[in-house]
């Protein structure tokens, strides 16, 4: 007969011990050396993610403690992931993570972390097996994303027995200065102790890999489990700094599976676009003013029962997405909305994965995010620019996919729009614009130097297209070379996109 669910905490009882004498003597030189380590962190600029979990009464808090207290806190952020606050509530779970994740050369010690809800939920039965084991993979793929962006994840896990653990729960609640420390919520876990245990098991199985190991510590005497965790911590960043602060997979490990090749001349989606599509001014304010006034109301409407909406815009140079996202904010109450123009990622952007200032902005339930270009740039302007490599661009599909999955599961509305016009009609467009003394500001260098490039960024975008246009986010591919069509069939789109949501 196998052995039970467990046994891989049973093998973690072993009683180990560090004397008080043995500890004090230890320090000294950990301390020293951590030190050194996070000194050399920040010219070779990686960030260093710490998670500190594990059983209740194990502790963590005292572990995040000593580690801030041997490492300089001025290149340390701690941040304890308890109770959502409203703010978090109102947007995708891993909001708060992104946002709380550390620049390169930074540490950040998690206390808590992405693990416990979707755990916790699972051992009061408040969602499947099958339903965890989603989350865990999704968890194991995010995790990836931010290693293979060069980010060192260290986990460390701190097991108790069960007898340890209530033996700690009577302690704190004998001593009346500790007895407010104990919940009610402590002492039911207690009674589900081998249901954690499991449920534990089954995370750290499912999530370990080689570049995001767990590292589970025995922490029933407190000298040997700080000890450990701070020896981790010192053993981890000298193997990364000896790689020279690397921390990529190689490029032919990480890159997705490969595709079938095909000719540079082959029909790409845009050359199926009818671009002569157009509408009469007359019908135009018609239809401008029906779906306008539409979406005013599905806006409000969305607003009052917590949906959000977030509408991303990419397109050609002057293929009109700034006239486009005109005519939708004249149909949104100004209080409901933000338009977010994405250029060149400034110095604080460029030190976190690309995706991060993208999650910043993520809109609370009920209000609306407008994005004038947005993430696709990895895989257009970057890819096609050279700003990044080969392999970031291409796993960039893949993540962009789980992204935009993760607005679906929250119920946000996601519309996404490819604005095309002919190569003749941006040639047209960029003349006025050089005859026009007050559209001059629009024209630049780089929007000639891109328009040299129109066949490469035409085989990216159909790529972008076939990759990304999924079934929780399909792509809209807009007829561009008359602003009227245009308008209105992003307004259209729009207005469809939440009437399904609501």
């Amino acid at each position: 007969m196998g052995k039970m669910p467990g046994d891989m905490f049973e093998v973690a009882e072993l009683g180990r011990k560090v004397s008080r004498q043995e500890f004090d003597q230890a320090v000294p030189a950990l301390r020293s050396e951590l030190l050194q380590a996070q000194f050399a962190l920040k010219s070779r600029k990686f960030p260093v993610i710490i998670i500190v979990s594990g059983a209740d009464c194990a502790g963590k808090g005292e572990v995040v403690h000593r580690l801030n207290e041997w490492l300089d806190p001025r290149g340390v952020d701690t941040f304890a992931f308890w109770q959502s606050s409203d703010e978090e509530q109102a947007r995708p779970p891993f909001w708060r993570f992104w946002r709380a994740l550390p620049a390169r050369g930074r540490i950040g010690i998690f206390f808590g972390s992405w693990y416990s809800d979707p755990m916790v939920r699972r051992v009061y039965r408040k969602i499947k097996g099958s339903q965890l084991d989603g989350a865990l993979d999704r968890i194991a793929f995010f995790e990836k994303m931010l290693a293979d962006d060069g980010a060192l994840i260290i986990k460390l896990w701190l097991h108790l027995s069960r007898k340890e653990q209530a033996r700690r729960l009577q302690h704190l609640q004998r001593d009346p200065h500790t007895r407010g420390r104990v919940r009610p919520a402590d002492l039911k876990n207690l009674k589900l102790y081998e249901r954690f245990v499991r449920t534990s098991e089954r995370a750290i199985r499912r999530t370990d890999s080689a570049q995001c190991p767990w590292h589970l510590i025995e922490a029933t005497d407190r000298h040997y489990c700080e000890l450990a965790a701070g020896r981790i911590l010192l053993q981890s960043l000298q193997a990364r700094l000896q790689d020279d602060g690397a921390g990529k997979v190689q490029a032919a490990a990480a890159e997705p599976p490969a595709r079938p090749a095909r000719a540079k001349s082959s029909q790409t989606v845009l050359d199926h676009l009818d671009l002569s599509q157009k509408l009469t001014d007359r019908r135009y304010r018609g239809e401008l003013e029906k779906y306008q006034g539409r979406l005013t109301r599905l806006t409000w409407e969305a607003n009052a029962r917590k949906i959000s909406t977030v509408a991303v815009l990419e397109g050609w140079d002057a293929a009109g997405k700034g006239s486009a996202i005109r005519r939708v904010t004249a149909a949104i109450d100004p209080r409901l909305y933000r338009i977010i123009p994405i250029a060149a990622p400034t110095d604080e952007e460029r030190a976190h994965h690309y995706f991060w200032r993208f999650w910043r902005h993520l809109p609370q339930a009920g209000y609306v995010t407008i994005f004038d270009r947005s993430w696709y740039g990895r895989v257009l302007v970057e890819r096609v620019e050279k700003f990044a490599s080969e392999n970031e661009w291409k796993r960039a599909y893949l993540e962009i996919n789980d992204f935009e999955e993760q607005l679906a599961d929250r119920d946000i509305a996601l519309a996404k729009f490819w604005i095309h016009i002919s190569k003749e009609e941006q040639l047209r467009r960029f003349q006025e614009r050089q005859d026009i003394q007050f559209k001059r500001y629009k024209i630049t260098g780089e929007d000639w130097r891109n328009r040299k490039k129109w066949d490469a960024y035409k085989e990216a975008i159909n790529e972008m297209v076939a990759r990304t246009s999924t079934e929780f986010a399909p792509w809209t591919v807009v007829a561009g070379n008359d602003k009227n069509f245009a308008r209105v069939q992003i307004l259209k789109t729009l207005c469809d996109a939440l009437e399904r949501l609501l």
